[in-house]
């Protein structure tokens, strides 16, 4: 939005409180807010001119009693008259969402955004290329959900579609996100905090090879169910936090190697041994990933500081093959 001449500021679950913004002008401005469900749950009154959900997958649930609840905590952030509801249809509760949004006769436009095709009246991600089908118009860029989303946002607020691809081209990675933090001897070491419970990291593991996985915390509901079809990417498996017997026990049920290292530091200093140790195979030099899996309040304040520590971690290895 800035690189296309809008000012924005960005709060909420991400960056900056809400109430410690600096508001943008009134003329073309916009505030860009990453809330949780258990803001929108507390926020009743809330009402966004622009709401995205991008997927919905069973979590939270010891605070909101049921997926059916926390669903629909999700979904109140289309409530009210607003310019578009934006949601994601690649998952069963996400298109139940759409579903009763295009038969309920919401006060707002409906757009719905996919990596797994291109939606009639939305934004699709499919074979590299987006489409934007909004209004019969197609363009392409490199790039996957988030850019979908936030495309047909900025398609929402009138932005033309060539200035939007070209801002997109100029967007970093997010800290915590899959961020690349440092790579030493062809050996990337990948800082994915963000990802708190099996769906987020599944993400990660599909996008990589030769994984040298760092996961734990305080376990989410699921485990890591589902993740089994990424084992034949993962070499070894470190164990940290509240999480470690259930997942050794989940490891266990599927041969998969791990090594029990209980805090962050011993985990990262036994990855970096074993995936400088083993350079050379098939694949390539392979990544440690930390993509926990879990939430981090049993030894971290927050996401955002368990990835700190990891960063700083890493930066600290020393550039030799880890033997010495």
């Amino acid at each position: 939005l800035n690189t296309c001449g809008r000012k924005s500021v960005l709060a909420g679950n991400i960056g900056l409180p809400v109430l410690e913004i600096d508001l943008p002008p009134k003329k073309n401005g916009v505030v860009v807010l990453e809330l949780s469900s258990f803001q929108l749950d507390l926020c009743s009154d809330f009402r966004a001119d622009i709401g995205v959900i991008l997927n919905l997958t069973p979590d939270h649930i010891d605070r909101h009693g049921t997926i059916e609840e926390y669903a629909a905590i999700k979904e109140s952030i289309f409530k009210g008259d607003g310019l578009a509801a934006i949601i994601s249809i690649d998952d069963d509760y996400c298109r139940a969402i759409h579903e009763r949004l295009k038969n309920g006769g919401a006060a707002r436009k409906i757009i719905p955004i996919s990596v797994e095709e291109n939606p009639r009246g939305g934004v699709g991600v499919v074979g590299g290329v987006l489409v934007d089908d909004i209004d019969g118009k197609l363009a392409g860029v490199h790039n996957k959900q988030n850019a979908a989303a936030a495309y047909a946002t900025a398609r929402a607020l009138g932005l033309a579609p060539a200035e939007i691809l070209e801002a997109i081209k100029t967007y970093p990675c997010l800290p915590h996100r899959q961020f690349p933090v440092r790579v030493i001897n062809g050996v990337s070491y990948i800082n994915d905090s963000k990802a708190t419970n099996a769906e987020a990291a599944g993400k990660a593991l599909a996008c990589n090879q030769n994984i040298y996985w760092i996961i734990g915390g305080k376990p989410k509901e699921g485990g890591l169910a589902g993740l089994e079809i990424y084992k034949d990417k993962i070499k070894h498996t470190f164990l940290i936090g509240a999480a470690s017997d259930d997942f050794a026990r989940w490891l266990d049920q599927y041969g998969m190697e791990y090594t029990r290292c209980g805090v962050l530091e011993a985990a990262v200093k036994a990855a970096h041994e074993k995936a400088q140790s083993q350079r050379g195979q098939p694949g390539g030099a392979g990544c440690v990933l930390l993509s926990p899996a879990c939430a981090s309040y049993d030894q971290f304040k927050s996401f955002e500081h368990r990835g700190n520590v990891f960063t700083d971690l890493v930066l600290a290895l020393p550039e030799d093959d880890g033997k010495g």
